[in-house]
């Protein structure tokens, strides 16, 4: 089996093994353990993936860890492959899934940057210089961690059953290892964000060119940048984040030379034996100081008419990005304007699902419906035109991070709420970004105020000593 830890540097075009079908399955059983203790033994080893899902409903209850890929993709600007149909031949064949296993038993995870949508939409984006458009991995063996059990299962797949028990007790032997020290300290002296009145003029344009019919919504972000302190790491970011709060959508994953930590709330797209679900997220207050301030908060959010057509429209956007791959009448949105309450703010979501048309696959809806359209607008093309107009390259920020199972499951995470890091040799550089969507009525200031509550629990995990 490749061993794709010691690679330094993204190879434009790496090796990659053939993909046989992973017939077979191994789950082995152990008692359990913190996900996030687990993972730091692993932290600083490239490839290593964990995914520490927070919240009371069934996506906090699985959460895992992935190291030592057998074979990886990497889609460079530039290159001339389709990243959807090169991500589909690393995934291989389907194969069959444990009955009594979890959602994830082993598959590809990858990380698409936003730019990638310029594979989709050709826009002459320009990049970040350090972040492929996409890079993905093939795990064969995965920890999952059952929240609802109290238990960790240890998954190894293969194309035989000696190989796929083999790799099981491969990842179980991944408990072992003494977790490292929690770091206290500050993480970073400091961030640097972008102008606050240049984000309020750019509010202002995207108003400006809705009420000249150019669009009708863009979602704008500004940046905060940093560099962490000697001595700490971006694990010691992620390890606080998920003890203060652990969203839905929690991961951290180290590359060769980057690494990324998102507390992510939102969904992008899921599929379930061929069932898709979206949950987009529109619609922001702040959690109050007070019991009574924040019901008073949410109450409002869930009023707002505003807030509730800025929702809207991203619901029919996503209506249309799923019906191009569902079948047809299969496409609906069962709940609409669903207040859900995190660390910093109240959120709107509403959810939208489909069944997938014969012949199509999950690959086929991330190509439909990627970049997710909670973090551009509508129309969605114009909007991203705004957006690379008003912002440098995105890189990460507003991508997605994925799993794509060998039976054929299917889940992405909005990559908002998230740190992208760079090593560089005085350290690790740091940038996050948050956005706000920007309507006909917005006003500038309180979309300003909007990002600075969004980037709050990122910023006091950073620039704070932990407890």
């Amino acid at each position: 089996m490749g061993e794709a830890t010691a690679e330094s540097d993204f190879p434009s075009s790496p090796p990659e093994a053939k993909a046989s079908v992973m017939l077979w399955a191994a789950q082995l059983r152990a008692e359990w353990r913190e996900p996030a203790e687990v993972l730091s033994a692993f932290a600083d080893e490239p490839w290593t993936l964990g995914l520490v899902s927070g919240g009371q409903d069934d996506r906090g209850r699985w959460s895992y860890l992935a190291r030592a890929p057998d074979a990886i993709l990497t889609v460079a600007p530039g290159d001339p492959r389709d990243p959807f149909g090169a991500l589909s031949d690393l995934l291989g064949p389907p194969a069959p899934a444990l009955a009594d296993g979890p959602p994830f038993q082993g598959g590809v995870v990858g990380l698409a940057c936003y730019e990638l949508a310029d594979r989709v939409e050709a826009l002459g984006l320009r990049r970040q210089a350090s972040w492929p458009d996409m890079v993905a991995a093939r795990y064969l063996a995965v920890l999952a961690f059952d929240r609802q059990e109290r238990q960790v299962l240890a998954i190894g797949r293969g194309a035989r059953p000696d190989e796929a028990d083999a790799r099981a007790r491969a990842a179980l032997a991944w408990l072992e290892p003494a977790p490292r020290a929690v770091y206290r300290g500050k993480l970073t002296d400091g961030l640097l964000n972008s102008d606050g009145e240049a984000y309020e003029a750019a509010v202002a344009d995207v108003v400006a060119r809705i009420h000249a019919g150019e669009i009708f919504q863009a979602n704008i972000a500004r940046s905060w940048t940093g560099r962490l302190l000697a001595g700490s790491t971006p694990f010691d970011l992620f390890a606080r984040l998920i003890d203060q709060s652990a969203a839905p959508f929690a991961a951290y994953l180290r590359l060769p030379g980057l690494a990324l930590v998102s507390n992510s709330p939102e969904r992008f797209v899921r599929v379930r034996e061929k069932m898709v679900e979206t949950r987009p997220i529109k619609g922001t207050r702040p959690r109050g100081r007070t019991s009574e301030q924040d019901g008073l908060l949410a109450d409002e959010l869930l009023a707002s008419e505003k807030d509730r057509a800025e929702n809207l429209m991203i619901v029919d956007l996503m209506r249309n990005d799923l019906a191009r791959v569902c079948a047809p009448g299969s496409v609906r949105a069962p709940e609409l304007f669903a207040v859900e309450s995190f660390a910093n703010v109240h959120h709107l979501v509403s959810t939208v699902v489909g069944r997938l048309a014969a012949g199509k696959g999950a690959v086929d809806l991330l190509a439909s419906a990627f970049p997710p359209g909670s973090i551009t607008g509508a129309p969605k093309v114009q909007a991203m035109k705004t957006i690379a107009a008003l912002e440098t390259p995105r890189g990460p920020y507003c991508g997605s991070l994925f799993w794509a199972g060998f039976d054929g499951s299917f889940d992405s995470s909005v990559l908002i709420r998230t740190a992208a890091f760079v090593e560089e040799p005085g350290g690790w550089s740091l940038e996050a970004r948050a956005g706000a969507g920007i309507v006909a009525d917005s006003d500038p200031h309180a979309e300003r105020l909007e990002t600075e509550a969004k980037i709050a629990a990122l910023a006091r995990a950073l620039e704070e000593p932990s407890r």
